[in-house]
């Protein structure tokens, strides 16, 4: 995700600061634990979101003793998924239901389809179970083999990638099944600090920022009383 630049290179008159100013990504993760509360994992500053920066992000949590992960919820970033496979393989994955949506009207060919695919969508994503969930997908994969044979591949290769969530107990699922938590508690609100200073001097300087924001969301989701997930649910 980025959060404005880091100047590179730069150098300094009496009037001016003459530098490269590159884009840059802030990685971070959250999760639950047994406590049933959210908790902020870590967060890393890195220019491309490639493999290597995430792997080490990744590796960096395994270090400071993150383990038994079970299931992990993100978008189908190619450097991420490389990473979570490395370092995280024997958690299942959620790919977020909203961004597969999201990235299906962008595979439609036609402002008919676009208009409609997101609802036929959701009526995947709300059925009872994986077994009527896979019913209704192969038959909206049906529905698009003649008409649009390019989105109907696409629903059947992307598509399946968005369901692991039937796997979990149904009172987990509305939590689990998508990354959005993660854009509305983390993603905006770092963009709502950083916008305001725009361009850092500095990685270091970025990053002492959005830990500082991070350590005020952890403070306040520690303090909370109320459970994000009833662990007891599982086996309802």
């Amino acid at each position: 995700m980025r959060h404005g630049g880091i100047v590179r290179d730069g150098e300094e008159d009496q009037e001016t600061i003459r530098g490269i100013v590159s884009p840059t990504n802030v990685l971070s993760a959250i999760g639950i634990g047994r406590d049933e509360c959210r908790r902020v994992l870590g967060v890393s500053v890195a220019l491309p979101e490639a493999e290597v920066h995430w792997r080490a992000f990744l590796e960096s949590l395994v270090a400071r003793g993150l383990r038994g992960v079970e299931f992990v919820v993100s978008d189908d970033h190619s450097g991420l998924r490389a990473a979570r496979r490395a370092v995280l393989g024997g958690a299942r994955w959620q790919r977020c239901q909203f961004h597969l949506a999201r990235n299906a009207i962008h595979h439609a060919p036609n402002a008919e389809i676009r208009k409609r695919i997101g609802r036929q969508l959701k009526s995947i994503w709300t059925a009872d179970d994986l077994a009527k969930a896979e019913t209704a997908l192969a038959e909206l994969v049906a529905s698009y083999r003649d008409t649009a044979p390019k989105l109907a591949a696409w629903l059947e290769e992307n598509v399946p990638e968005g369901l692991a969530v039937f796997t979990l107990p149904e009172h987990h699922r509305k939590r689990l099944r998508t990354s959005n938590p993660m854009e509305r508690s983390i993603q905006q609100e770092l963009k709502r600090r950083t916008v305001k200073v725009r361009v850092f001097p500095g990685e270091d300087a970025l990053l002492r920022l959005v830990s500082a924001v991070l350590v005020e969301i952890d403070d306040k989701w520690a303090s909370d009383t109320k459970a994000y997930i009833k662990w007891e649910c599982q086996d309802a």
